[in-house]
């Protein structure tokens, strides 16, 4: 959540357009609203505005600041509504800051301060950060000395750039369990990710827990959490993970969906499976939240099914505190997108200190905080993923869980290899889910219903609906339908079933006829073979034929589909979802 951005210059230039560019990148991690501070003969001038970044744009063409050293960020509000006078940068006399995270401990903090006689201006956590260096200033402490004195005193999750009148020169940033990067290039940088800074930088450091550092246009010094000077070694920025934007596409959610198969081709030719990784292993547990747990979902039958492995899915989110036993000989298997999913890698410490378990991750970013603490890393070719509703990770997600249970079947493997093609047909598609979305805009709630591994594919069409259309949506086993959601069933809900022609298809129909018998908005999602034994009475969108191994790929693209349209009926914007941000890097 949020995203932070901050660029030195030398003197007399004017970086503004730069941490504009920044924050654009950025955007996606928040857009409740955004600001940006530079300092110009000596102080530090800002300019916030509510919403999306547009609007801090248009403010910047009507009252333009400048200045070589600025900090910008982009905001998912978690404490103080999303209002301009939370809005970041926060300032305290001679300090602005910006912060990704949340300070648990700012309520003691803040009521020391006021005692002290801060004044406390925003709703914010982060406003506590600015007033404590404000007051180590007061002390008489230089900067950086401000800055390490402050850091033993607060608590929670923080990446954290801040600017100082009496050091116009200088940006000082710090690291802990929100992720931040320092760029080298035409400007030495500061920022959330690889992408806010790929504009002006080509190398890359990433900041480890507790690390902290100094910037200005000509270094960067960097220090570990004892304060000891450090030199860490530079990445080149991988370049087919910048942003290339939205090309001939209205928006990156139709791009990415459409990327797909070039996704799952890239991802399965980059994944060779080595099939010692399960060697000793008699549990898998798979740790996710959100789409990506959906897919753990799918990957536990795959497991069960081809490896004869028993294997658990846990929400990452709980898992740690219902103090789990975990076993011996396990593989905790962590999937996350962006690789600094703040629960997903709680999850994985507690992991790592309560078990000798071996971890493997699944992530999109290279490098990122989930590739440091796992034993083994996969990473899904999907570029970089800009929508918030994830759809070309997902598929990639899969390709390699469907990889790491196939590895040994030389016939399934083989198959695989057509997917690709079979999901450029369902693209194809696309006039006729736009027709269909017509038959659900209108609906205030919508029901999913799947069988076996589609059943998570269920989950994951109704996430995708509420994400980005605002319709209530739930996705159900079709077997459980009968225990209760059919009560919801009428002549105006959309029942949107995943029925393919499989050995689960007679359940599944029987399912479909129940729903028939209480409601006309039926919407059938199924193979050749399944439309002829199908009810006419129902609408139906036929699908290639597939092994069902593979059914969980391939039905999920139609479903995305059937979301964007509906939201695009509905006049939502597909890619800034409101209350929603694409990195979750808070509790």
């Amino acid at each position: 959540m949020c995203g932070i951005i901050g660029i030195t210059g030398r003197l007399g230039d004017n970086i503004v357009s730069k941490v504009i560019t920044g924050l654009e990148k950025l955007e996606y991690r928040g857009y409740d609203s955004a600001g940006i501070a530079v300092i110009a003969n000596g102080q530090i001038e800002r300019l916030r505005a509510v919403g999306k970044l547009q609007n801090l744009k248009n403010k910047l063409e009507d009252t333009p600041i400048s200045g070589n050293v600025g900090i910008g960020h982009t905001r998912w509000a978690t404490h103080g509504k999303p209002t301009e006078h939370n809005a970041h940068p926060i300032i305290s006399e001679t300090v602005a800051v910006v912060h990704n995270g949340i300070i648990e401990n700012f309520r003691e903090l803040k009521f020391d301060l006021q005692k002290e006689g801060f004044v406390f201006e925003t709703e914010t956590d982060t406003e506590v950060l600015a007033h404590l260096l404000q007051r180590e200033i007061n002390k008489g402490y230089q900067p950086s000395e401000a800055f390490k004195n402050i850091l033993g005193l607060i608590n929670g999750s923080y990446a954290i750039a801040s600017i100082f009148s009496s050091l116009p020169n200088t940006i000082i940033a710090v690291k802990h369990k929100s992720p931040l990067v320092v760029g080298f290039g035409e400007n030495i940088c500061v920022g959330s990710d690889i992408n806010s800074i790929s504009a002006v930088c080509r190398e890359v450091v990433y900041l480890e827990d507790g690390e902290y550092v100094e910037i200005s246009a000509n270094e960067a010094l960097f220090f570990d959490k004892t304060f000891r000077q450090i030199f860490p070694v530079k990445q080149k920025i991988p370049l087919d993970f910048v942003n290339s934007g939205k090309g001939k596409y209205m928006n990156y959610m139709l791009k990415e969906i459409v990327e797909q198969p070039s996704t799952i081709r890239k991802t399965l030719l980059h994944n060779k499976i080595n099939g010692e990784i399960f060697n000793g292993i008699s549990r898998i547990l798979i740790l996710a939240c959100g789409t990506s747990y959906h897919a753990g979902m799918i990957a536990k039958y795959w497991f069960e099914k081809f490896l004869k492995i028993p294997t658990d899915i846990e929400i990452a989110s709980e898992y740690r505190y219902r103090f789990p036993i975990i076993g011996e000989n396990i593989l905790a298997i962590a999937i996350t997108q962006s690789g600094e999913t703040i629960d997903t890698l709680e999850a994985v410490e507690y992991v790592r200190k309560n078990s000798n378990s071996r971890v493997m991750a699944i992530a999109n970013v290279k490098n990122s905080a989930i590739s440091r603490i796992s034993d083994f890393i996969f990473y899904t070719e999907a570029g970089a993923e800009i929508g918030v509703a994830s759809t070309k990770a997902f598929s990639a997600q899969l390709t390699i869980l469907a990889n790491l249970a196939f590895y040994n079947n030389e016939f399934l493997m083989q198959e695989f290899q057509n997917l690709p093609t079979l999901c450029e047909e369902i693209l194809g598609l696309q006039d006729k889910i736009e027709n269909l979305a017509k038959k659900i805009c209108s609906a205030d709630s919508a029901i999913y219903l799947g069988r076996g591994s589609l059943y998570p594919i269920a989950l994951e069409g109704a996430l995708k609906l509420k994400e980005i259309s605002y319709i209530h949506a739930e996705g159900f086993a079709a077997g459980e339908m009968k225990h209760g959601p059919i009560a919801l069933v009428d002549d105006d809900i959309p029942v949107i079933c995943l029925c393919p022609h499989n050995e689960l298809f007679e359940k599944t129909s029987s399912n479909i006829q129940m729903a028939l018998a209480r409601g006309k908005n039926i919407i059938i999602f199924t193979d050749p073979s399944g439309d002829k034994l199908l009810s006419p009475e129902a609408t139906k969108i036929i699908l290639p034929q597939i092994f069902d191994e593979f059914v969980p790929i391939l039905y999920v693209i139609p479903l995305q589909l059937l979301a964007y349209h509906t939201a695009l009926l509905r006049g939502m914007d597909v890619d800034k979802p409101r209350n929603l941000a694409k990195s979750v890097t808070v509790e």
